[in-house]
């Protein structure tokens, strides 16, 4: 398909919103960047198009089902939400919209999504991973934090806020809250695809993450045996692509022009 700067694409029962930005999937590399748990196309601000810039590449977002402008979804979600986006839902969209060869950029919810992906499919189109504070398993400060963003929401302007960008903004909250905070939910562990991922995996994480701990990093560690590299921001938490926006830019655009571009005496080569 032609794909447009901004539009929907039908993915089986949902329609979701996107934008691409820079050159299409056909023509270069291309970041196809998955968003946290509260997260849409629109809430990543101005970091996509920054990325785009600073590496050249294309850069494809997209609100998942219950997101954004996306429709919206049937509640509650099944627990096993992250793993049917992973190995459903994410393989149809890379194939909609052309993807040829690339990396996945997830934040939370998102980038345990890719990592589901990328170790459930061995894609060879995935040349990299960039995970921003992932979750592989269910932390107790993870739960603590859930519980009391519920608390604000329902008793603060929040869900006001949180209205600017989701269409049905109850949908996209209690998607999300109701499913991390499900008792069943305390046994997810997708730990056990980190050791198929075969591509080079960058996490940052905010040295000050409200929602997960160091912990998922040194699991990471333990169980790849692909290169983990790893940036902790100072002086930033749960979204250091907002709160520490040049830092994380650098570290980003860094890894996958390294994992996506090889030089080539004075030409440049995207592979």
């Amino acid at each position: 398909m032609a794909l447009q700067p901004s539009g929907f694409l039908r993915i089986g029962d949902s329609d979701l919103e996107y934008r691409m930005i820079g050159p299409l999937p056909s023509e270069a590399p291309t970041i196809v960047m998955l968003h946290e748990g509260l997260g849409s196309a629109a809430l990543w601000g101005d970091f996509p198009r920054a990325l785009q810039a600073a590496t050249g590449m294309g850069v494809f977002v997209y609100s998942r089902a219950g997101y954004g402008a996306s429709s919206p979804v049937t509640l509650p979600r099944p627990l096993d939400y992250m793993s049917r986006e992973g190995l459903d839902l994410l393989p149809a969209l890379l194939d909609t919209i052309g993807f040829q060869r690339g990396a996945l950029l997830g934040h939370s919810d998102g980038a345990s999504i890719a990592a589901i992906y990328a170790g459930g499919t061995g894609d060879h189109r995935v040349r990299g991973v960039v995970l921003i504070a992932p979750h592989f398993f269910v932390e107790d400060v993870s739960v603590a934090s859930i519980a009391a963003i519920r608390k604000t929401y329902e008793t603060t302007e929040l869900r006001t806020k949180l209205a600017r960008w989701h269409s049905n903004v109850d949908n996209a909250f209690y998607g999300w809250n109701d499913a991390w905070l499900d008792p069943n939910f305390r046994r997810w562990d997708i730990s056990g695809y980190l050791a198929y991922i075969r591509v080079p995996i960058a996490i940052l994480q905010g040295a000050n993450d409200q929602y997960g701990t160091i912990r998922q990093i040194e699991l990471a560690k333990e169980e790849c045996y692909c290169p983990v590299d790893v940036t902790l921001i100072p002086q930033s938490g749960h979204s250091p692509h907002r709160e520490a926006p040049e830092r994380t830019l650098a570290a980003v655009s860094e890894f996958v022009r390294r994992i996506l571009i090889v030089h080539e005496g004075s030409g440049i080569r995207a592979v």
